[in-house]
């Protein structure tokens, strides 16, 4: 199916080395780690003869042994919900509920933005509940040359919401966090970050709304960030591990759908929550429990998103519940590090979850610490679930072939480059949405 293709390895000063790929990407061994990495993590990362160690549950197979899932009612009913239980409850924690009182203020707003191309609005989202207010802002930029409602890309960003565009108006906070510590702003940081491609998303008649992730739960590494989140609403004394950060981050999401459904220019049936890296975990999460969003995008999403973990290449269980981010998962999951044969669910589990809403997931040829092979496998994997909905185009390996997107009932492209989120992979994410008929008229 691969061909054995020839791979020239670029210099090798670190665990993710930069190298060149031939028109397949293929699973390779990289040069022995060094020392430091060995020591951190305990185990060498990229063997790829060692890869695939484990059997991967179908993902029909019932819960309770008895069978398989056979019709999408079956799997609604059944299969679905104890499939996000196992996840809310043994991996990445529950969601925190909508709250008591959810307002939306505008703060700011320009029927002429992006020279004269879009409308902008800055919304306060203020969340009210027992134990107190919580607030942040999100950006919303609406396209002016469509007739009629405009399809949404929910995007959270990781610096702020000035680093995606050069508009004044956006304020600049005081600090923002960078490995866990405050780091102060500086005006020259407005518009440095192109991860939202804002002027092509409007371009091409959709909307956009983005927010700073950690305004609703502090990434900060080392520590939990619950008593500076929104937990202190709903927890007289949030803590580790009852309120966890990617169900935060996910509800972050849920909220601003909730502001999109009062904004009569979007088409609220239209609208995708896209995630890159970590925030394409929560991506996941978000789809898999809000069935509000018609389409779900995970791009480099790596370990705990899209692949497989019991396929034991690059970043792995251990790696983040012990080693790297050690309040991202239940302490549950640490009886699976270096014990992947033992997981019941593996994540094409929840990727199923999604079906039959438009999925798509994306990899990077340099990202092998994210195992492009493995993100693959984990939608391939996820694919008989979507069958029982009437799906039928699915990718194979084949479609590791770089950048050369497969857009068919899912999509999944591998791009050249680093662990990032790009223009192409924007391109392709407009792609297939039109694809799928969410095509805005242009005046």
């Amino acid at each position: 199916m691969k061909k054995n293709l020839s791979i020239l390895l670029g210099a090798f000063c670190c665990t993710l080395a930069p190298f060149v790929f031939a028109e397949k990407y293929q699973t390779i061994d990289l040069p022995k780690e060094n020392a430091k990495t060995l020591k951190r993590y305990g185990a060498e990362l990229y063997i790829a003869s060692k890869a695939n160690a484990y059997p991967i549950p179908h993902v029909l197979n019932r819960l309770d042994g008895n069978g398989k899932i056979e019709t999408a009612q079956e799997w609604n009913n059944i299969a679905r919900n104890k499939i996000l239980k196992f996840y809310q409850t043994q991996v990445y924690g529950a969601i925190p509920p909508r709250p008591k009182s959810l307002k939306f203020e505008l703060v700011e707003s320009s029927d002429n933005a992006l020279d004269g191309k879009a409308i902008r609005r800055q919304y306060k989202i203020i969340s009210t509940d027992k134990f107190g207010t919580f607030e942040f802002l999100v950006l919303l930029y609406i396209p002016k040359n469509i007739d009629g409602k405009a399809p949404a890309f929910v995007y959270p960003n990781f610096w702020g919401n000035y680093s995606l565009t050069d508009e004044k108006e956006i304020p600049l906070p005081d600090f923002r966090y960078s490995g866990g510590k405050k780091v102060k702003i500086k005006e020259k940081e407005r518009g440095s970050r192109d991860r939202l491609p804002v002027r092509d998303i409007i371009a091409r008649g959709f909307a956009t709304a983005t927010f700073a992730y950690c305004d609703v739960y502090p990434d900060l590494v080392k520590e939990d960030g619950a008593k500076q989140s929104i937990y202190k609403i709903f927890h007289k004394d949030p803590k580790y591990p009852e309120c966890m950060p990617f169900p935060a981050w996910a509800w972050g999401n849920m909220r601003v759908m909730d502001l999109l459904q009062t904004q009569p220019e979007i088409d609220c049936d239209k609208v995708a929550v896209v995630g890159h890296s970590r925030l394409g975990k929560t991506a996941i999460i978000t789809g898999a429990y809000d069935t509000r969003f018609a389409y779900v995008i995970a791009n480099n999403s790596g370990c705990m998103g899209d692949a497989l973990s019991k396929r034991k290449y690059g970043e792995n269980i251990h790696a983040i519940a012990n080693v790297t981010f050690l309040y991202w998962l239940l302490p549950q999951m640490k009886k699976y590090a270096n014990n992947e044969g033992e997981l019941p669910l593996d994540q094409h589990h929840l990727l199923a979850t999604i079906a039959p809403r438009m999925l798509y997931c994306a990899s990077a040829t340099e990202d092998v610490w994210a195992d492009p092979e493995g993100e693959l496998l984990g939608l391939m994997h996820a694919c008989p679930a979507f069958a029982l909905f009437g799906a039928k185009n699915f990718p194979t390996l084949d479609v590791l072939e770089i950048e050369k997107p497969f857009h068919g009932d899912v999509a999944y492209h591998i791009r050249k480059g680093k662990h990032n989120i790009t223009p192409y992979d924007w391109k392709n994410f407009m792609d297939y949405a039109q694809k799928h008929g969410w095509n805005p008229k242009k005046k």
